[in-house]
């Protein structure tokens, strides 16, 4: 006979809302149960798919914890869990027990004994079973139904509430694990390594390892195609960091209405469209790296906001009072001199010292002595992965051709040059096994000496209007004069086709979308 207290009850949700993990969880069940029901066996087992699998059991054999009932192979665990209330078979029912041969102090078959299993639902869902023997029969006759039903509920959440836990763990963990495996897929898939063997590649390749480790927040500068993004994605990869999430925001490409929204994210209803919770980058990059590109672009009102984020590793949502705190480093990119800019007000001195604690300069093209050549192979074996093609190569004096270039779209127009170069070649060459990119097929480019020829007659021209130039004048203003004057030459030219514009003044579409977005440069096309 057994009879268990309300305090026992108690005691026994207590114990459990104490425990730690599942497991502990489990044990804490079953050492409860077997305090308040004197039994010599109790088993937990996790309904799924037709089977029952124990997961904590105590007074059976060990071996107990690796079977897998079929719960329509065995009738007693078919009775309960067709049923939804606690179930007490009689001492002598004829159905046979699965526990036969297995508990402890016993070896052979089971004797007329006490037995009864609680089904435990959780919201009409059956989770799995809480079995409960004794070798004494009649043992569990004087139990009320109400303790039984109140002993299955706490059960019930025990194990709903362990099952979550294991999904939210199991769901955070391949979270963390795809994070990692995308990180490393774009790593290998755009070319995580820093091609080049010049002497000023070496020194910048250096620097990456000094300065990867730390957790400064890092600058990158140079111009237009050198491979700032590139720089950004080693020192992530190179860092404590690189399991965790590398966030890539293109700062020009934000709207200005929109940037605080996609940097710090926004609650439902901060803004007419807002119509569910975001997460902004900040976010999104906790724990890892924020890479912000083209810095530069970013307006003075923005410039303000990220600076706080940066100061205090805190932000805001809009439209939450809230502050949330965040585990960030920072990499910001620019084609821009940010000292000037800071100097003349177009950027928040204060921003440019924060992002600047270590400041790292990429090379031009123009003075990687050496890498052209290697760096054609690379693009070389690139393009031919994604032709298809069984064997391309360059010659030695496609080769000679593109080191008398002076690239001035660095390493992104070498790569352009050697993909168009290797269509050509591969058109040209019909059905031959190994293709080879020959002079002609890169091009006509302007090499040095041409260049530098051309330059010179710049130069006595420009000397001879230099002397009739008034003493004060503003350089910076001049040369925005002559880039606007040019590009809306060359736009009107090309019909306003900017591509078409880009390619004759041998720059990036971006680039100078964003220099024309900057000195007020707009095709208005208009249907008459």
């Amino acid at each position: 006979m057994s009879q268990i207290s309300s305090t026992a009850i108690i005691e026994l949700a207590l114990d459990l809302a104490s425990s730690l993990n599942s497991k502990d969880r489990f044990d804490r069940l079953l050492d409860t149960v077997r305090k308040t029901i004197n039994c010599d066996a109790v088993a937990l087992l996790s309904f799924h798919g037709d089977i029952l699998t124990p997961i904590a059991l105590q007074g059976l054999s060990r071996d107990t914890i690796g079977r897998r009932f079929i719960v329509t192979e065995h009738p007693r665990f078919n009775v309960l869990c067709q049923s939804k209330q606690p179930i007490r078979f009689a001492a002598d029912s004829p159905l046979p027990d699965p526990y036969d041969g297995l508990l402890i102090d016993r070896e052979d078959d089971l004797p007329v004994h006490s037995c009864m299993g609680l089904p435990l639902y959780y919201e009409d869902k059956l989770l799995g079973l809480l079995t409960i023997d004794s070798l004494t029969p009649h043992q569990f006759e004087d139990i009320s139904e109400r303790t039984l039903i109140v002993i299955s509920a706490i059960a019930a959440a025990t194990l709903n509430t362990a099952f979550l836990i294991e999904q939210l763990e199991s769901r955070a963990d391949h979270s963390q694990r795809v994070v990692a495996e995308l990180t490393e897929e774009a790593w290998r898939r755009d070319g995580g390594e820093l091609i080049g063997e010049s002497q000023i590649m070496q020194q910048l390749k250096e620097e990456l390892t000094i300065v990867a480790n730390s957790d400064f927040n890092i600058l990158i500068y140079g111009e237009t195609g050198v491979g700032k993004e590139l720089v950004a994605r080693t020192l992530h990869h190179k860092s404590p960091r690189q399991h965790g999430p590398l966030v890539y925001v293109n700062c020009a490409a934000l709207p200005e209405n929109l940037i605080e929204s996609e940097l710090f994210g926004h609650v439902k209803g901060a803004f007419t469209g807002a119509d569910k919770d975001r997460a902004g980058k900040f976010v999104l990059a906790n724990g890892g790296t924020l890479f912000l590109d083209e810095i530069g672009e970013l307006p003075l009102a923005a410039q303000s906001k990220i600076l706080r984020a940066i100061q205090s590793n805190e932000i805001q949502p809009v439209g939450q009072d809230k502050v949330e705190q965040v585990d960030v480093r920072i990499i910001a990119a620019t084609n821009r001199d940010l000292k000037a800019e800071a100097e003349s007000g177009r950027f928040r001195a204060d921003l440019y010292h924060r992002l600047s604690v270590y400041p790292i300069r990429v090379p031009k093209l123009q003075e990687r002595v050496g890498d052209v050549q290697i760096l054609s192979g690379y693009f070389v074996e690139k393009t031919k992965r994604k032709l298809g093609v069984v064997q391309l190569k360059i010659t030695a004096e496609a080769i000679k051709h593109l080191e008398q270039y002076n690239w001035p779209g660095n390493v992104r127009e070498l790569e352009h040059v050697v993909s168009r170069a290797a269509l050509k070649a591969r058109a040209r060459q019909k059905g031959k096994a190994i293709i080879a990119i020959e002079k002609q097929d890169c091009g006509a480019l302007i090499n040095l000496q041409s260049a530098q020829q051309e330059e010179g007659k710049t130069t006595v021209k420009a000397v001879t209007n230099i002397s009739s130039v008034q003493a004060d004048i503003n350089l910076r203003a001049e040369t925005e004069q002559f880039q606007r004057q040019l590009i809306k030459h060359v736009l009107l030219q090309e019909n306003g086709n900017w591509a078409a514009t880009a390619r004759r003044l041998s720059i990036d579409r971006a680039n100078l979308n964003r220099i024309a977005k900057r000195l007020n440069i707009k095709v208005i096309k208009s249907i008459i």
